[in-house]
């Protein structure tokens, strides 16, 4: 599955240009430019899936640097910092890595 399967083209094409400067980042614009702030939970886990990489059930630190390039191979990488704010804005229990539901909850914050 690709991630142009649920979300437009367009819109990711858009929110990735709000956030090309380093430490331009906002999880909240980027999500809802993108459109995935008002799809449905079933939707948002197909995503997941997508960004969780290695499908460990979780996405790491690792896998959140690269969460732009998910959306376009042409995308930057995250700065640490925005990595690490990202991060600690989903990592709800303290794990040091965002579950599926920490995701659903951060899309819909």
């Amino acid at each position: 599955m690709a991630i142009t399967d649920i979300l437009s083209a367009k819109d990711i094409e858009s929110a990735l240009s709000s956030c090309q400067a380093d430490d331009s980042f906002n999880y909240k614009s980027f999500f809802s430019m993108v459109g995935l702030s008002s799809k449905t939970p079933d939707q948002i886990k197909k995503v997941f899936g997508i960004l969780d990489q290695d499908k460990s059930g979780f996405i790491e630190e690792e896998e959140l640097q690269l969460f732009l390039k998910n959306f376009s191979s042409n995308a930057r990488a995250l700065t640490s910092a925005e990595t690490k704010a990202f991060l600690a804005a989903g990592d709800t229990d303290g794990d040091g890595k965002i579950g599926v539901e920490e995701f659903q909850s951060l899309v819909k914050a």
